[in-house]
């Protein structure tokens, strides 16, 4: 099938429910809470410069940006098409936020997922985290390898690859360069194990923030607190699992005092959210038909989506037609 060649309708319904999807993640994660050092409708966290609002408006400018995604992998597009759209994404996302960075992280991480269910959707092949990461590592790890590597040789372009480089720690590309290793072999099991044993949602995303922050090198606590203060997260999110995470009586107030002590330190795991939303979109596609159909995508929205995500149809008109970078 050509790049530029209309889809069937059942196609470009599956591809609107997979970014659609993509926007309920971050927008769970934001709306999550207790989330220590994070912004939540709650407070700002360890955050002066950004308020959950300022996320809704980063998520409200990247409405297209996910179903162009998956449209990119459905046509099998090159890696430096995918980069070019997250560098538009962005750029747009930037201009929404009056450049806060609330979700550079989320368009390079949830994007190449989004990417990799399109790439299964042309396949006809169901969406598993077997298939998700072998057709990313099959389609784009060459490249992904290279852009990781390379940023090793050049000048850091972002707080994360800076702390990366001067600790040794795995940054986000050499997390996707490995098919996000944290994600699914930490993130996604302690989810889906949470939910298997009675958590709620709530309860299970915090169980799951926890665990990603015990094993994800997450960068932006190094350029917040320094080495340290990455330990200090990793320790202190370890000790809450270890007295019981969620299934303690008192882990609302064990996980709020947790919050205080990461606010105090200015401490963010902002890569960990990224993986939370990340494994809340995994989650959500695990549970779906392999090519959902739009009216069933829009029966299933969250309450405090409706304004947000009513307006996905009208993104420019783009969210269920072929991109531009992928016509012919």
């Amino acid at each position: 099938m050509r790049a530029d060649q209309p889809l069937p309708n059942h196609r470009s319904n599956a591809v609107y429910g997979i970014g659609l999807a993509a926007v309920r993640a971050l927008y769970a994660e934001v709306a999550l809470e207790p989330k220590p050092g994070l912004v939540s409708f709650r407070d700002c966290g360890s955050h002066t410069d950004m308020t959950a609002q300022t996320f809704v408006r980063s998520l409200f400018v990247l409405r297209g940006y996910f179903p162009r995604m998956v449209w990119a992998g459905l046509a099998g597009a090159p890696f430096a098409v995918l980069e070019g759209l997250g560098q538009s994404a962005e750029a747009r996302m930037l201009i929404a936020t009056r450049g806060i960075n609330t979700h550079r992280g989320a368009i390079f991480c949830l994007g190449l997922l989004c990417a990799s269910a399109g790439r299964l959707l042309a396949q006809g092949v169901l969406v598993t985290p077997q298939h998700l990461r072998a057709v990313l590592t099959s389609t784009w790890g060459d490249a992904l390898t290279r852009r990781a590597n390379a940023a090793r040789l050049t000048a850091p372009v972002s707080h994360g690859q800076a702390a990366a480089r001067r600790f040794g720690l795995r940054s986000a590309g050499d997390e996707a360069a490995q098919a996000f290793p944290v994600l699914f072999d930490v993130a996604l099991p302690a989810l889906q194990a949470a939910l298997q044993a009675g958590a709620g949602d709530r309860a299970a995303r915090v169980q799951t923030l926890f665990a990603t922050m015990t094993a994800l090198d997450d960068t932006n606590c190094v350029h917040r607190g320094g080495i340290d203060g990455l330990r200090f997260v990793q320790a202190s999110a370890l000790q809450f699992l270890r007295a019981g995470g969620v299934m303690q009586t008192d882990w609302l107030s064990h996980a709020r005092a947790i919050h205080a002590a990461f606010v105090a330190r200015r401490l963010s795991p902002g890569g960990s959210a990224d993986v939370l939303a990340s494994a809340c979109w995994v989650q959500s596609r695990l549970q779906m038909d392999p090519e959902p159909s739009l009216r069933g995508a829009l029966a299933t929205r969250q309450s405090g989506l409706h304004g947000l995500l009513h307006c996905v149809r009208n993104d420019e008109s783009d969210s269920l037609k072929t991109p531009p970078e992928l016509a012919a």
